[in-house]
């Protein structure tokens, strides 16, 4: 890459400079250096909004474009002026609110999800719970799956170890994990 104006050293282009850039392929470019990585060469720039460009009344404000450039494809380049850091923060509006709440339902759901899986129980029980978890609210009791909180399943996950509950629906759930061991018993046993 040659600099206009002499040898650019890298305090000169660091993060925040605005620069012009021509590439190989003709293409000129002005703007911010966002970040360059030089592991995979890569430049990051973002180019301020046209003015009276297409701004229009639903546009976003502080709207840029990014560019990602290879560094070998930059032909020529000169520093317009040394900037500010584009990622101070100062200048940035982070939802606090809307973080934390995200992290709150993220962590709800992964507790969620933790429950849902057995613990000391086979792949072949856990593929019956969930199985059953499709069409009826189900829970791990230690090593039983509680159905609708009145139905109990126990080892080793037969029709016959179905207990408790109205009678329609215990012989609902029993219909379903009959069902579901054939299905698990026509894939065969090392395909749970």
């Amino acid at each position: 890459m040659a600099a206009a104006g002499g040898e650019a050293n890298g305090e000169e282009l660091a993060v925040g400079c605005m620069v012009s850039l021509r590439t190989t392929l003709g293409d000129d470019v002005q703007g911010q250096i966002i970040a360059f990585d030089r592991l995979s060469n890569l430049l990051r720039s973002q180019e301020p909004e046209q003015a009276g460009g297409t701004a229009t009344a639903t546009a976003i404000p502080n709207r840029r474009n990014l560019r990602l450039i290879k560094a070998n494809f930059i032909n020529h380049f000169s520093l317009i002026a040394q900037g500010q850091d584009p990622l101070d923060l100062n200048n940035c509006y982070i939802d606090l609110g809307l973080i934390h709440a995200r992290e709150e339902a993220a962590l709800r759901q992964a507790h969620n999800d933790a429950g849902r899986i057995g613990v000391g129980v086979t792949a072949e029980a856990q593929a019956i719970f969930d199985a059953l978890s499709k069409t009826l609210p189900v829970r791990w009791e230690n090593t039983d799956i509680v159905v609708m909180n009145d139905i109990r399943v126990c080892s080793p996950y037969l029709p016959q170890n179905v207990s408790g509950g109205a009678p329609a629906a215990n012989e609902r759930v029993k219909k379903v994990l009959d069902s579901e061991r054939k299905r698990l018993q026509a894939r065969g046993p090392g395909q749970l």
